[in-house]
């Protein structure tokens, strides 16, 4: 039992890939952008009517 053994090391940590970089043109982007706009405005006022903990009323 004196003797310890490396067979119970622990593994090292993968690094993960990075990801890919892509030029897009100004419309393209400006789409993009419009587009994100667009679903955070109708994500807003879906979720405004919802019950929740995030939605109650100021009082």
């Amino acid at each position: 039992m004196a003797e310890t053994t490396n067979q119970f090391t622990k593994k090292p940590r993968q690094v993960a890939p990075k990801g890919k970089r892509v030029t897009i043109s100004a419309e393209a982007r400006a789409a993009y952008e419009e587009q994100m706009r667009a679903r955070d405005e109708r994500e807003r006022t879906y979720t405004r009517h919802l019950p929740g903990p995030d939605n109650k009323p100021n009082r």
